[in-house]
């Protein structure tokens, strides 16, 4: 068995943010100045976090915040960067570069939410979700081989068949330490970050939530697990993976967190 955490980190604010305009993937912003600073302030907060493998969406937004993250971590250094397609932002179509009240209103017309509703040229929220689908698929196998090895040291925080509930256990009660870095992270060694987009974000965990079947923190309601995620609001599970002849299969998940933003109450003071 293999058992890893996964921090899942939003970009920064981009002007198009600030303004409320659709990005997708059709419109590639990098940073604005307050984005810089979330990036910095996340990176500062998760600093003393080993992350063995960091992804990121090859969109400059998020690109810009891995590389800040990295920047400011005390173990990053040297630690190569994987830029991932299958991470993009959801695209939306004809609505991209357009006021987010625009989608609003052609959702409205075609009689749906704006939730549900896929403009023309956009991806669907299932298409979204087979991209998460395969990018799960290719973390989960590139874990388990290269560190793999690690599951049978459990002085490194890998765990053993018998260990799993143990540790399970034993960080479901960090969870009450509300806005430590390391929430969740007792007993484990291998962590793997994540940087990608809002849209995305939210279909993901929805997915984890949902057909993954993730154990939750106690007294989250699901209202709250699946709210839109803020600029470098930051979440994190625990996936334990067992090895099988058809690739590694999914023992356990569990949420520890999502859309937490403690890292950036000074810069909402200073506002």
């Amino acid at each position: 068995m293999l058992t890893f955490s996964l921090t899942l980190v939003r970009h920064g604010e981009t002007q198009y943010n600030r303004e409320k305009l659709l990005q997708g993937q059709g419109v590639d912003t990098s940073l604005s100045e307050t984005g810089v600073l979330q990036g910095e302030a996340a990176g500062k907060y998760l600093k003393e976090i080993s992350f063995n493998n960091v992804f990121a969406s090859n969109l400059q937004r998020a690109v810009q915040t891995a590389e800040l993250i990295m920047r400011h971590n005390a173990h990053c250094s040297g630690r190569e960067m994987v830029l991932e397609p299958l991470l993009r932002e959801r695209s939306f179509g004809v609505a991209e570069g357009r006021p987010k009240e625009h989608l609003k209103n052609m959702a409205n017309a075609a009689g749906q939410s704006c939730g549900d509703y896929t403009p023309p040229g956009g991806e669907t929220l299932g298409q979204v979700k087979l991209r998460f689908q395969k990018f799960l698929k290719i973390l989960f196998k590139q874990m388990l081989e290269e560190h793999g090895s690690c599951g049978s040291d459990a002085s490194e925080g890998a765990l053993a068949a018998g260990d799993a509930t143990k540790v399970t256990a034993a960080a479901a009660s960090d969870v009450a330490s509300v806005g430590a870095a390391d929430d969740g992270l007792q007993g484990l060694a291998l962590h793997a970050l994540v940087v990608s987009h809002g849209a995305y974000i939210r279909v993901a965990v929805g997915h984890i939530v949902d057909d993954l079947k993730c154990s939750l923190p106690a007294g989250v309601k699901m209202s709250q697990l699946t709210a839109p995620c803020p600029n470098t609001g930051i979440g994190r599970f625990i996936f334990t993976l067992s090895p099988s002849e058809c690739g590694p299969v999914l023992s356990a998940a569990r949420c520890v967190f999502t859309n937490r933003k403690d890292h950036l109450e000074e810069l909402t003071a200073a506002e």
